[in-house]
């Protein structure tokens, strides 16, 4: 098919205002600015990853902390996500995927159910990596999952290098949601034996 797929959403609060977009059918590029390196880093990764093209820009109470702009930040590219996806019809709507990264492993396995949930497994880690607090990527997760209507699993196995595994874990999540986003050359309608998703 060749239809582009891409979603763009503003959120303004007054804590944060946030302009995302994504195309779903992209080359990988990234355009971010988020205040929050780390972040940026891992949706870099994201973008690159998945091959899907990313524009983010955000601005936030970061004298606070970043817990309003990463969380806000996961809501913003789930509802792009879910805009991007329209009707979901014809795609594979599973994907799952396993990426070492170093010493560190993690799988990432997810549905476009629209019916959010989020599982996030991981080891002990450290609780920051740089400046970013590490509890934030389970919550930029879970906004996303319930944004972007997707069921997501994500089980880091083990890893020494709180960086590596997160790294992995993004790198797993890319690749996952760029197969299930995918469009399956067999089907034409919804994916479910429901005739909905």
């Amino acid at each position: 098919m060749s239809i582009q797929r891409t979603g763009a959403v503003s959120r303004s609060t007054k804590e944060t205002q946030i302009s995302a977009e994504i195309s779903l059918d992209g080359t990988g590029s990234a355009e971010l600015n988020t205040g929050v390196p780390f972040l940026d880093h891992m949706l870099t990764l994201f973008a690159v990853h998945g091959l899907f093209d990313l524009k983010i820009k955000a601005t936030g109470d970061l004298q606070v902390d970043a817990h309003h702009t990463v969380e806000d930040i996961g809501i913003c590219l789930g509802l792009a996500l879910s805009k991007a996806l329209g009707e979901r019809k014809a795609i594979v709507r599973y994907g799952y995927f396993t990426v070492p990264m170093d010493e560190a492993l993690a799988s990432v396995s997810l549905d476009l159910s629209n019916r959010p949930f989020l599982v996030y497994d991981t080891p002990q880690m450290a609780d920051r990596a740089g400046e970013f607090e590490t509890q934030l990527a389970p919550e930029f997760f879970r906004a996303f999952c319930q944004n972007g209507g997707v069921t997501l699993h994500i089980q880091i196995f083990y890893g020494a290098n709180t960086h590596h595994m997160l790294e992995a874990a993004f790198k797993a999540f890319a690749r996952a949601l760029s197969m299930a986003v995918s469009f399956d050359p067999r089907r034409s309608g919804i994916p479910s034996s429901k005739g909905a998703l």
